[in-house]
Protein backbone atom coordinates (compact mmCIF):
# COMPACT_ATOMS: atom_id res chain seq x y z
CA UNK A 1 0.00 0.00 0.00
CA UNK A 2 1.35 3.57 -0.92
CA UNK A 3 1.65 6.05 1.93
CA UNK A 4 1.64 9.71 1.14
CA UNK A 5 5.44 11.03 2.57
CA UNK A 6 3.15 14.09 2.54
CA UNK A 7 -0.28 15.62 2.93
CA UNK A 8 -2.07 17.75 1.09
CA UNK A 9 -2.94 20.78 4.03
CA UNK A 10 -6.65 21.34 3.73
CA UNK A 11 -8.68 23.96 5.59
CA UNK A 12 -12.46 23.96 7.14
CA UNK A 13 -14.67 26.23 7.71
CA UNK A 14 -17.92 25.74 9.32
CA UNK A 15 -20.72 27.52 11.11
CA UNK A 16 -22.46 24.67 12.93
CA UNK A 17 -22.58 20.98 14.27
CA UNK A 18 -19.22 19.96 11.48
CA UNK A 19 -20.83 16.92 10.78
CA UNK A 20 -19.10 17.40 7.38
CA UNK A 21 -16.13 18.47 9.02
CA UNK A 22 -16.37 15.10 11.31
CA UNK A 23 -16.20 12.97 7.99
CA UNK A 24 -13.45 14.81 6.44
CA UNK A 25 -11.78 13.98 9.86
CA UNK A 26 -12.50 10.43 9.99
CA UNK A 27 -11.20 10.01 6.26
CA UNK A 28 -8.05 11.34 7.18
CA UNK A 29 -7.14 8.94 9.88
CA UNK A 30 -6.42 6.50 6.16
CA UNK A 31 -3.24 5.66 5.88
CA UNK A 32 -3.43 6.29 2.36
CA UNK A 33 -5.72 9.45 3.00
CA UNK A 34 -4.02 12.42 0.39
CA UNK A 35 -4.88 14.84 3.10
CA UNK A 36 -4.57 16.72 6.33
CA UNK A 37 -6.73 18.84 8.34
CA UNK A 38 -4.53 21.85 8.88
CA UNK A 39 -7.13 23.60 10.61
CA UNK A 40 -10.65 24.68 11.19
CA UNK A 41 -12.18 28.26 11.49
CA UNK A 42 -15.73 29.56 12.04
CA UNK A 43 -17.96 32.22 11.87
CA UNK A 44 -19.27 32.32 15.24
CA UNK A 45 -18.72 29.40 18.46
CA UNK A 46 -19.93 26.49 16.49
CA UNK A 47 -20.34 23.34 18.47
CA UNK A 48 -18.44 21.88 15.12
CA UNK A 49 -14.72 22.91 16.44
CA UNK A 50 -15.27 20.69 19.25
CA UNK A 51 -14.24 17.78 16.27
CA UNK A 52 -10.77 19.59 15.10
CA UNK A 53 -10.03 20.28 18.89
CA UNK A 54 -10.88 16.71 20.17
CA UNK A 55 -7.86 15.82 17.60
CA UNK A 56 -5.31 18.41 18.10
CA UNK A 57 -6.06 20.47 15.56
CA UNK A 58 -5.79 24.15 15.61
CA UNK A 59 -9.24 25.98 15.50
CA UNK A 60 -9.69 29.87 15.34
CA UNK A 61 -13.35 31.58 15.14
CA UNK A 62 -13.88 35.30 13.44
CA UNK A 63 -16.97 36.90 13.99
CA UNK A 64 -18.55 39.15 12.08
CA UNK A 65 -19.55 41.08 14.83
CA UNK A 66 -15.90 41.44 16.24
CA UNK A 67 -15.09 43.85 13.35
CA UNK A 68 -16.37 47.22 12.00
CA UNK A 69 -17.37 46.16 8.95
CA UNK A 70 -17.97 42.93 5.70
CA UNK A 71 -14.38 44.73 4.47
CA UNK A 72 -12.87 44.21 7.57
CA UNK A 73 -14.30 40.62 8.42
CA UNK A 74 -13.48 39.41 4.93
CA UNK A 75 -9.57 41.18 5.75
CA UNK A 76 -9.55 39.15 8.97
CA UNK A 77 -10.85 35.98 7.99
CA UNK A 78 -8.50 35.68 4.58
CA UNK A 79 -5.56 36.18 7.47
CA UNK A 80 -6.68 33.37 9.57
CA UNK A 81 -6.41 31.80 6.56
CA UNK A 82 -3.15 32.79 5.37
CA UNK A 83 -1.87 31.64 8.67
CA UNK A 84 -3.20 28.00 7.79
CA UNK A 85 -1.33 28.10 4.28
CA UNK A 86 -3.83 25.21 2.75
CA UNK A 87 -3.65 23.91 -0.78
CA UNK A 88 -7.59 23.65 -0.40
CA UNK A 89 -9.61 25.43 1.70
CA UNK A 90 -13.15 23.26 2.14
CA UNK A 91 -16.55 25.56 2.87
CA UNK A 92 -18.47 22.73 5.26
CA UNK A 93 -21.67 23.70 6.44
CA UNK A 94 -20.31 27.77 6.67
CA UNK A 95 -23.46 29.96 6.33
CA UNK A 96 -21.30 33.07 5.14
CA UNK A 97 -20.32 33.92 1.55
CA UNK A 98 -16.81 34.31 1.30
CA UNK A 99 -15.52 37.60 0.06
CA UNK A 100 -13.12 39.50 -2.26
CA UNK A 101 -9.77 38.69 0.12
CA UNK A 102 -10.14 34.92 0.29
CA UNK A 103 -11.55 34.35 -3.25
CA UNK A 104 -7.91 36.31 -4.95
CA UNK A 105 -5.79 34.13 -2.60
CA UNK A 106 -7.68 30.89 -3.05
CA UNK A 107 -9.47 31.10 -6.15
CA UNK A 108 -10.06 27.80 -7.53
CA UNK A 109 -8.96 26.05 -4.89
CA UNK A 110 -11.85 26.40 -2.74
CA UNK A 111 -15.40 23.99 -2.68
CA UNK A 112 -18.75 24.06 -1.14
CA UNK A 113 -21.72 21.98 -0.81
CA UNK A 114 -25.04 22.52 -1.46
CA UNK A 115 -28.37 20.79 -0.37
CA UNK A 116 -29.24 20.49 -4.03
CA UNK A 117 -28.81 19.73 -7.75
CA UNK A 118 -27.29 22.64 -8.98
CA UNK A 119 -28.08 24.65 -10.98
CA UNK A 120 -31.66 24.20 -9.28
CA UNK A 121 -32.37 25.65 -5.44
CA UNK A 122 -29.03 27.60 -4.56
CA UNK A 123 -29.04 30.32 -1.89
CA UNK A 124 -29.90 29.34 1.36
CA UNK A 125 -33.12 27.60 1.30
CA UNK A 126 -32.42 24.57 -1.25
CA UNK A 127 -34.07 22.08 1.11
CA UNK A 128 -37.31 23.89 1.20
CA UNK A 129 -37.33 25.36 -2.33
CA UNK A 130 -37.38 21.85 -3.48
CA UNK A 131 -40.18 20.49 -1.31
CA UNK A 132 -41.52 23.73 -1.99
CA UNK A 133 -41.46 23.00 -6.12
CA UNK A 134 -42.88 19.55 -5.60
CA UNK A 135 -39.51 17.97 -7.46
CA UNK A 136 -39.18 13.62 -6.84
CA UNK A 137 -35.30 13.97 -6.44
CA UNK A 138 -33.19 16.40 -5.32
CA UNK A 139 -29.22 16.28 -4.04
CA UNK A 140 -26.21 17.54 -3.01
CA UNK A 141 -24.20 19.03 -4.77
CA UNK A 142 -19.94 20.25 -4.24
CA UNK A 143 -19.02 23.34 -6.10
CA UNK A 144 -16.16 25.36 -6.55
CA UNK A 145 -16.85 28.55 -5.00
CA UNK A 146 -16.86 31.54 -7.59
CA UNK A 147 -17.99 35.21 -6.14
CA UNK A 148 -21.58 34.22 -7.14
CA UNK A 149 -24.09 32.77 -4.92
CA UNK A 150 -23.99 28.56 -5.87
CA UNK A 151 -22.60 29.69 -9.69
CA UNK A 152 -19.69 27.76 -9.59
CA UNK A 153 -18.07 24.81 -11.30
CA UNK A 154 -19.88 21.91 -10.39
CA UNK A 155 -17.32 18.89 -8.80
CA UNK A 156 -19.84 16.55 -8.24
CA UNK A 157 -23.61 15.70 -7.30
CA UNK A 158 -25.16 12.77 -5.99
CA UNK A 159 -29.15 12.11 -6.25
CA UNK A 160 -31.12 12.18 -3.20
CA UNK A 161 -35.16 11.01 -3.59
CA UNK A 162 -38.13 13.24 -1.97
CA UNK A 163 -40.22 11.30 -0.27
CA UNK A 164 -43.84 12.05 -0.06
CA UNK A 165 -43.83 11.58 3.79
CA UNK A 166 -40.60 14.37 3.86
CA UNK A 167 -40.74 17.84 5.85
CA UNK A 168 -37.52 19.59 5.37
CA UNK A 169 -35.78 18.26 8.38
CA UNK A 170 -36.20 15.36 7.33
CA UNK A 171 -35.20 15.80 3.60
CA UNK A 172 -32.23 17.46 4.74
CA UNK A 173 -31.39 14.71 7.27
CA UNK A 174 -30.91 12.31 4.04
CA UNK A 175 -29.15 14.76 2.02
CA UNK A 176 -26.22 15.39 4.79
CA UNK A 177 -26.16 11.32 4.84
CA UNK A 178 -25.23 11.71 0.77
CA UNK A 179 -23.15 14.56 1.22
CA UNK A 180 -20.76 13.66 3.74
CA UNK A 181 -19.12 10.86 1.52
CA UNK A 182 -19.56 12.64 -1.80
CA UNK A 183 -17.34 15.50 0.11
CA UNK A 184 -14.83 13.05 0.94
CA UNK A 185 -14.58 11.62 -1.84
CA UNK A 186 -14.01 15.05 -4.20
CA UNK A 187 -11.33 16.36 -1.41
CA UNK A 188 -9.52 12.88 -1.80
CA UNK A 189 -9.67 13.19 -5.77
CA UNK A 190 -8.70 16.68 -5.44
CA UNK A 191 -5.80 16.61 -3.09
CA UNK A 192 -4.37 13.18 -4.59
CA UNK A 193 -4.10 15.37 -7.88
CA UNK A 194 -2.06 18.22 -6.31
Amino acid sequence: MRHPVTRTPVAVLISGTGSNLAALLRAAQDQDCPYTVVGVIADRDASGLEHARAEGIPTEVVRLGDHPDRPAWDQALARAMARLDPQLVVLAGFMKLVGPPLLEAYGGRIINTHPALLPSFPGAHGVRDALAHGVKVTGVSVIEVDAGVDTGRILAQAPVEVLDTDTEESLHERIKRAEQPLLVDVVRRLTAAS
